[in-house]
């Protein structure tokens, strides 16, 4: 057991030096809370909630797109055209949302860029990126 004392000794002076204090008694502020339910009414329905589509699968691909797809198509990375950016989907669109969505699953090299399949992200799953292609192109017809 003597061995393995000074390894023991050199640990508990490490854990003590990390800097570990005492946390603090409360990290709540009692005041924002009571302003920040001032400034909202308990009925108002959130802005996302009002402008999701009806149509049900615009909607899941509102979803897709918010969690997947935005990154790379709101800044226009590797080409990726913007949703409502007319000009840019004008070559798109008359593919229709079947052959853009074949070629969004698949991955692509484009002349104005490239798209890996399913964005890079392998857990979506077919109908996921469809609805997405289709929310995208909805927005910029």
């Amino acid at each position: 057991m003597k061995p393995f004392l000074p390894f023991l000794t050199v640990g508990f002076l490490f854990l003590g030096a990390c800097g570990l204090e005492k946390p603090p008694a409360s990290l709540e502020f009692p005041d924002a809370k009571k302003e920040a339910a001032a400034e909202a009414p308990a009925d108002a329905a959130p802005a996302a909630d009002a402008a999701a589509p009806a149509d049900p699968k615009l909607a899941a691909g509102k979803t897709a797109y918010e969690a997947s797809c935005a990154g790379c198509h709101d800044s226009g990375m590797m080409g990726a055209p913007k949703p409502g950016d007319k000009a840019a989907w004008a070559e798109r669109l008359p593919q229709g949302v079947e052959v853009m969505a074949k070629k969004s699953i698949e991955g692509f090299q484009g002349k104005a860029g490239m798209m890996p399949a399913k964005g890079g992200n392998a857990s979506l799953t077919d109908e996921e990126v469809t609805n997405a292609v289709a929310y995208m192109a909805d927005k910029s017809k």
